[in-house]
C-alpha cells in the first residue's frame, strides 16, 4: 500500500474513527449507550490502547500508525485524560458512568484536538499522493489538468 509517513496505514483506519468517536459526545450517547449497536466505549478503548496503538505510550507508534510527533503528544494527552477518568470511576464501570464523569470533558477535548490533527495530516498525505501523480482511489486514472477538470456551475 502506498502511503506517506506511516508503515501501518490499515491500523490508522481504526485509530482515526476511534478518536473521532471520543471527540463526539452525541455519538457516544446515541451509539455507545444503545445496546443494539456494536460499538461502545470498550471497543474504542481497545482500538486505542490495545489493538492498533497504545495511547498510554504512543511514541513507539510514531511512523507506524501515527504520522508526527504532534500526533504522539496529543495521543498521550488523550491517554492520560482517559486514564484519569478510568481511575475515578473504576475500570469496570459502565459507559454511562464514564460519560457522566466530571472529567469526561477533558477526554472529549483531547480527542477533538487530536482528531483535527489526524485528519489534517491525512489530508496532507493524500494531497502529496495526488501531487505525485498517483491516482486516488488507487486503480483509477489520474485526472488530467485540461479543461475537463474544471467545475461547471449548474
Amino acid at each position: 500500500m502506498i502511503d506517506h509517513g506511516i508503515d501501518l496505514p490499515c491500523y490508522r483506519l481504526h485509530v482515526v474513527p476511534a478518536v473521532v468517536a471520543l471527540a463526539s459526545p452525541t455519538w457516544q450517547r446515541e451509539v455507545w449507550l444503545d445496546p443494539d449497536q456494536f460499538e461502545d466505549l470498550d471497543y474504542t478503548v481497545h482500538v486505542l490502547f490495545d489493538d492498533f496503538c497504545d495511547a498510554s505510550n504512543p511514541l513507539p507508534w510514531l511512523g507506524q500508525c501515527l504520522r508526527s510527533e504532534e500526533e504522539v503528544e496529543l495521543m498521550a494527552r488523550l491517554g492520560a485524560a482517559y486514564s484519569a477518568v478510568q481511575n475515578s470511576v473504576g475500570a469496570t464501570a459502565g459507559d454511562e458512568a464514564y460519560l457522566d464523569s466530571p472529567s469526561w470533558s477533558a477526554v472529549v477535548t483531547a480527542a477533538a484536538r487530536l482528531a483535527q490533527v489526524l485528519v489534517a495530516n491525512d489530508h496532507s498525505s493524500l494531497a502529496k499522493l495526488h501531487d505525485a501523480g498517483l491516482p486516488w482511489p488507487l486503480g483509477t486514472e489520474p485526472v488530467s489538468s485540461g479543461t475537463e477538470d474544471q467545475h461547471v456551475d449548474s
